[in-house]
């Protein structure tokens, strides 16, 4: 009889060396900004009018230096006379920089050591209240920009050329000035992307089966300068800028293919002028046919009208002037 095994020896709790929880929370992340987040925009700033402000630089600030010359006759009180006179006399001096003109659809951002202040758009002659402010002048005129004749391929993969020409102008001084380094190449190189990305989308013509009932470059004029309108704007809005109007100048297919889709729609323009023709003098042997039924001015055989309707084709759709043979016979010879 075999001896009953020895039970398992009872495990010995083993303290946790390591004081610290093993699982660390992460520190809340930072809030993620919003590229499409406007940092900057105008912010209107007080000025005084400019003819009080030259009254203010040239009769009150002197008239103060003088009031300060009593203060000399006492030791005591010199020195600081000495002093506000300088300080004075520094601040006339800077006080030619205060003085603004805004002319009609203009105005001027102001910054001071670097940080955006305000900005004047209210035309006239001002005089700012601090003369240590950096100026900046914008344009708010309507502008045109004619982008160069870009070679994109269509949605069809032909290679065509496009140009645009639009219209755009600065409604917000502070966003064209300080949310990109430069505006008018902004301008130009997000209008030439969206011209790009437009031409990409349609075809230039209604050519192919697949294309038929839909948007053609050279065709629905109206309807891409639309759209193409609001994809300029949407890339241009966080420059400050509104565009007012966008419209193809140039469109044509490009030099390599344009011998072969010229013959191309030549053929197409052919193909349709003959249905046209064909289906006018089948209309016009049927008119004729029934006419001479109804006044009973002929009998014809089945073989006569097939005669008949063949002769009359080849007269209405002939290209040139046909050379009619007149039958001296009988009707059967």
């Amino acid at each position: 009889m075999q001896p009953a095994p020895a039970p398992a020896p009872a495990p010995i709790p083993v303290s946790n060396p390591n004081p610290f929880p093993t699982q660390i929370s992460a520190p809340p992340s930072a809030p993620t900004p919003n590229p499409e987040e406007i940092m900057f925009r105008d912010i209107d700033i007080g000025t005084i009018n400019g003819f009080i402000g030259i009254a203010i630089h040239w009769i009150a600030v002197p008239l103060i230096l003088i009031l300060l010359l009593p203060l000399y006759f006492s030791p005591i009180t010199a020195i600081l006379a000495g002093l506000l006179q300088l300080a004075i006399a520094i601040l006339w001096f800077l006080q030619w920089n205060s003085y603004l003109i805004i002319n009609p659809n203009e105005a001027q951002a102001l910054q001071f050591f670097g940080k955006y202040a305000g900005t004047v758009q209210k035309e006239g002659f001002h005089f700012l209240i601090n003369p240590l402010y950096q100026k900046q002048k914008i344009s708010f005129r309507i502008r045109n920009f004619e982008s160069a004749k870009l070679k994109v391929n269509d949605v069809n993969a032909n290679p065509i050329e496009i140009a645009a020409v639009v219209v755009w102008k600065v409604v917000d001084a502070a966003e064209a000035l300080f949310e990109v380094d430069n505006y008018h190449g902004y301008v130009q190189i997000q209008s030439e992307a969206a011209l790009r990305a437009m031409a990409t989308k349609y075809p230039y013509d209604i050519i192919e089966d697949k294309d038929i009932g839909g948007v053609a470059l050279s065709s629905h004029q109206e309807v891409i300068a639309q759209e193409l309108q609001l994809s300029v704007e949407a890339r241009l809005k966080r420059a400050g800028i509104e565009v007012l109007e966008a419209r193809i100048s140039h469109l044509a297919y490009s030099q390599e293919i344009a011998q072969a889709m010229l013959r191309r729609q030549q053929a197409s323009a052919v193909v349709a002028a003959r249905s046209e023709i064909v289906k006018g003098a089948v209309g016009m042997v049927e008119l004729a046919l029934e006419q001479l039924s109804v006044k009973n001015i002929i009998e014809l055989d089945e073989d006569k009208k097939a005669t008949m309707v063949s002769n009359l084709l080849v007269v209405l759709c002939s290209e040139t002037d046909t050379t009619p043979v007149i039958n001296t016979g009988t009707l059967y010879q």
